[in-house]
């Protein structure tokens, strides 16, 4: 599918007026969750909730991570997520889960994201 970098808006979800805007962040479906630098994230005031996560990295090796809570913005969707504090070395990434919350998906031909579309919700059903 190729990757693409995209930016988005990072928002303190308590206090929503410290925000970031951060540029260049890889769009990676395979990575079901957001990675942003630690230093952005404490720069708006968003601290570490969980701590001592572990995750497998592309490459095999096991990391542990905090994880904080924050919106994210991108283009004129926006969604609240949990982020994973990056360290010197991570990537920085959208990942699946905020890509969902976003509702928008990978246009793998034009290199950008796009509406996700109608949202799949169940039908009404009468139960006799």
């Amino acid at each position: 599918m190729g990757t693409f970098r995209t930016e988005c808006v990072l928002e303190n979800h308590q206090d929503r007026t410290h925000s970031l805007r951060v540029s260049g962040v890889m769009v990676d479906t395979g990575s079901e969750a957001t990675w942003i630098k630690r230093e952005y994230l404490e720069k708006i005031g968003i601290r570490p909730e969980k701590k001592k996560l572990r995750f497998i990295m592309a490459n095999g090796q096991e990391v542990t991570r905090s994880i904080g809570y924050a919106i994210i913005h991108v283009g004129q969707e926006a969604t609240t997520d949990e982020i994973v504090f990056a360290q010197e070395g991570d990537l920085q990434l959208l990942g699946a889960r905020t890509l969902e919350g976003l509702n928008l998906r990978v246009d793998p031909r034009n290199k950008k994201l796009v509406s996700g579309g109608p949202i799949v919700a169940a039908g009404h059903v009468t139960f006799r």
